[in-house]
């Protein structure tokens, strides 16, 4: 598989050059298990957003809405419930049985150059699980005052699932770095399979290659 490196100015700039990425060097992988069982286009992933923090945290052409990314990240990652048959949410791993967020707070509130302080979301036992959680790690830093979020996942779907987490753990990251007395960082993300669902193909190559306008930073970019 290939591994693509990213350097993005803001989530809506990452999301772009994912897509794009992966249309554009993309391996196809047959899912043989998991909660869709399709062909894929996938890379593997390497990425730093250099300002997550700025607004909208959703692309236009996102497939959700900025009020969607608020619920997504209320249900899914602050409240630590699960839904009526969900086996898990990222929350709920996040705050039982030890609330993760809030300890890290603590922690950090105690003593700023503390290299430890990593939130967990996989178990041992997720091997059992025909559908076990893609989020694996949020790890954490605070350097030069400002607190830094560092995911990986083992799997992630770059067309919907991306923009909406990362724009999720914006809010997160806020909150957290509010809560410490720092402000908040860069994102860094990996993944060892990042990808497009055969379904979403036509969707991903309006996005690049239609005929709508890209924000005025990419294109900057790309006219240096």
């Amino acid at each position: 598989m290939k591994y693509i490196s990213i350097n993005a100015f803001d989530i809506p700039d990452a999301w772009l050059q994912i897509v794009e990425s992966i249309l554009k060097y993309g391996d196809v992988f047959d899912v043989g298990r998991g909660s869709e069982i399709t062909r894929t286009r996938a890379v593997a992933l390497g990425l730093e957003i250099s300002n997550p923090e700025i607004r909208p945290l959703a692309h236009p052409q996102a497939p959700f809405t900025m009020k969607y990314v608020e619920e997504y990240a209320l249900e899914y990652l602050f409240i630590g419930d699960k839904h009526e048959g969900e086996e898990y949410t990222y929350g709920e791993r996040l705050r039982k049985p030890i609330d993760q967020i809030e300890k890290v707070i603590e922690k950090y509130k105690e003593e700023k150059n503390d290299r430890q302080n990593t939130m967990v979301i996989r178990r041992p036992e997720d091997l059992d699980s025909p559908d076990p959680p893609c989020l694996t790690v949020m790890d954490t830093e605070i350097l030069d005052n400002k607190l830094h979020f560092i995911v990986y996942f083992r799997s992630w779907d770059a067309y919907a699932g991306f923009p909406a987490n990362i724009a999720g753990f914006q809010l997160l990251k806020e909150y957290m770095a509010s809560e410490i007395g720092v402000e908040p960082g860069k994102t860094m993300a990996f993944s060892k399979n990042i990808h497009l669902y055969e379904r979403q193909i036509s969707f991903a190559e309006q996005l690049v290659y239609g005929k709508s306008e890209r924000p005025r930073f990419f294109k900057e970019k790309s006219e240096k």
